[in-house]
């Protein structure tokens, strides 16, 4: 019920254009959210590596209406990638189809981020395609296959699983014959059951599942979690089977426990923090608020405070 109540608010076209133009939605945002420009994205990821860890720096959009839009989009990226090279961040992207026109044409979605993937490469840099809902989990996970396969592109991109989804063990070992990394997350669509596990506890057994899979490859892979359950088994995984705490990284969102972010680099282990920016931040906003109750708490008590 909670987590239904929040994905359906992130849905919601008229308070998402209130919240997205009003000082006090940047302002409720901004635990989230690190900025609206790309110079307020870059501070956050120099705050964030000299804590010690890496970054993924995200435009926030989807569901672009024109070419033009996919094209600006684009744009955005292409500088990012220029000034993490140029300041030599320890950074890299992460982006969405729908926000590069996948909606409009699939084909020019395609020649936009084999553009960006060559050019992340040409840096030595590394491009996230983020998944989305499963009305686009096969066409994106076709897409990455098909760019991982151009010379330009080769290890320059990689996917994200969603681990409450039935399809993602054998989509995991497809991407993991290939070569291709993979970020490893729960979930943060609404899915039905005939598509997706309904009860935490089974998603939950899931991703542990592939998370052993994925560490054991011979593939770099995130561990995407701040489920410290989850955390704990993956720590105790890898010690008992000797796998190197630098063959993986946990990854976490920007905002959502620092504590333990830093508590395991200090213990040793690769983190790599998720950095989204931009003034469309409103549905990112509401989907990190369906993911944990403890979220809201840690949002209502920031507004009392003075």
């Amino acid at each position: 019920m909670f987590r239904s109540f929040f994905i359906s608010l992130s849905q919601n076209r008229k308070l998402r254009s209130w919240l997205e133009n009003s000082s006090a939605g940047r302002k409720i945002s901004s635990r989230f959210v690190a900025g609206m420009t790309i110079e307020d994205a870059i501070a956050a990821c120099r705050r964030v590596n000299a804590l010690g860890m890496q970054v993924s720096l995200d435009s926030l959009g989807e569901n672009v209406n024109s070419e033009r839009q996919a094209y600006a989009s684009a744009a955005v990226y292409h500088t990012l990638l220029e000034v993490i090279a140029r300041e030599r961040l320890d950074a890299n992207v992460s982006l969405k189809l729908t926000q590069m026109g996948i909606d409009l044409s699939p084909s020019l979605t395609e020649e936009i981020v084999c553009d960006l993937a060559g050019k992340a490469r040409k840096f030595g840099s590394f491009i996230r395609i983020d998944m989305e809902s499963t009305r686009y989990t096969q066409a994106t996970l076709d897409m990455v296959r098909r760019l991982n396969k151009v010379p330009s592109c080769t290890g320059a991109v990689g996917a994200v699983l969603q681990a409450y989804l039935y399809r993602t063990e054998k989509d995991a070992d497809l991407l993991l014959r290939e070569g291709i990394r993979i970020r490893l997350c729960k979930g943060a669509y609404k899915e039905d059951s005939t598509h997706a596990f309904q009860d935490k506890a089974e998603t939950d057994r899931n991703y542990i599942r592939l998370m052993q899979r994925m560490v054991t490859s011979p593939v770099f892979c995130g561990i995407a979690t701040h489920d410290e359950a989850i955390i704990n088994a993956t720590k105790q995984f890898v010690t008992d089977h000797g796998i190197s705490r630098d063959a993986f990284e946990f990854q976490m969102l920007y905002g959502i426990r620092r504590d333990l972010q830093q508590r395991l680099v200090r213990e040793g282990y690769r983190v790599r923090v998720y950095i989204p920016f931009g003034p469309e931040w409103y549905p990112y906003f509401m989907r990190r608020l369906a993911e944990r109750p403890a979220n809201v708490l840690f949002l209502l008590k920031s507004l009392f405070r003075k």
